[in-house]
């Protein structure tokens, strides 16, 4: 039978009452007392493991993670990497998802401080000061996953967005393309759009195409406005042959909005996506994408946050992960 109160009671030989007052507010119990009912919760195995070692070490043993969108398949990969760090270093993982709403952002830090949770991992998403400004004034330690800051010195783990987008625009050059498109991230309270663009300009001026730089249609972040964001630019520019999208899920609505127009992809346009989800290599045709290191990513952030809370510091602030272009059915040469 699992241990009661009373039995840790008779143990370290104290009241109920003293027992209950040491777990909701151990401050108003002498030490002597409340060393023996800690004690004698350990060796019961009163509670939860980590309830009891919570009470022992003042953590909950617990760390959170703020993704500003569940339904986005790449963060299917982030928090299995998360969790499967949490299951190594003892912590379970609380998960909210913000879609990047300010208000709720903040409401969620406020929640991740009353469950006191030992730390955080801010993914994707842009620090604002108000952001910073909250999360310090909870003194919660937390690490920025697939984002960075400038501004102030926080621990990150990301990619480098700007280098992982020009390697996949040169290889379409490289392919003989001189008609190139971008679908891109919306500028507005997005992290990884700006640099995966800036990426594009850079390829485009090394390769002499400057002309192509206009050639942008912007979308959120999910498949269906991907879609419509190919729309645009083929009415504007179809005279393209190439399309760099700056996610995957980009990737699969250019080309079904393509194959809707019984345009051949890759017979007369080359796709190119960004993350190499799962589905990449499921969809038809399978996707040629930058390949970031999803799940390692995930993995990192949690054993980052974990250094940081143990150490009080963390080795490698600024971490970049490598990226890899893989090559597959959906491009083709010129």
């Amino acid at each position: 039978m699992k241990p009661t109160i009373r039995d840790v009671a008779k143990m370290a030989g104290v009241s109920i009452s003293t027992v209950s007052r040491v777990m909701n507010s151990p401050e108003s119990v002498v030490e002597a007392k409340r060393s023996r009912v800690l004690e004698a919760i350990e060796k019961l195995q009163y509670q939860p493991n980590a309830f009891a070692r919570g009470l022992i070490y003042r953590k909950s043993f617990t760390l959170g993670l703020l993704i500003p969108d569940i339904e986005n398949m790449y963060f299917a990969g982030i928090i299995r990497g998360m969790q499967d760090a949490c299951v190594k270093f003892g912590y379970s993982l609380m998960i909210c998802n913000t879609d990047r709403d300010k208000d709720r952002l903040l409401s969620y830090i406020d929640a991740f401080r009353e469950k006191q949770v030992d730390g955080i991992v801010f993914a994707s998403d842009i620090l604002y000061p108000e952001y910073y400004e909250k999360l310090t004034a909870c003194r919660i330690p937390f690490v920025l996953l697939s984002s960075h800051s400038d501004e102030f010195e926080v621990p990150s783990v990301e990619v480098d967005d700007e280098e992982a987008a020009y390697e996949a625009v040169k290889f379409l050059i490289e392919l003989g393309h001189r008609e190139i498109g971008m679908i891109g991230f919306n500028h507005v309270n997005s992290v990884s759009g700006p640099p995966r663009y800036e990426g594009f300009v850079r390829a485009m001026k090394e390769g002499g195409l400057t002309h192509n730089i206009e050639k942008v249609a912007y979308a959120e972040h999910r498949f269906e406005q991907a879609y419509h964001a190919t729309h645009e630019l083929f009415s504007a520019y179809p005279d393209i042959t190439a399309v760099f999208c700056v996610a995957d899920e980009f990737a699969m609505g250019t080309i079904s909005y393509l194959k809707d127009r019984n345009i051949l992809v890759p017979g007369q346009v080359s796709v190119v996506g960004f993350d190499n989800l799962r589905m990449a290599n499921m969809f038809i045709p399978k996707l040629t994408t930058v390949a970031q290191p999803i799940y390692e990513l995930g993995y990192r952030a949690a054993e980052k946050l974990h250094e940081l809370l143990t150490t009080g510091s963390v080795k490698v602030p600024k971490e970049m992960m490598k990226h890899k272009l893989i090559v597959r059915e959906s491009s083709r040469q010129r």
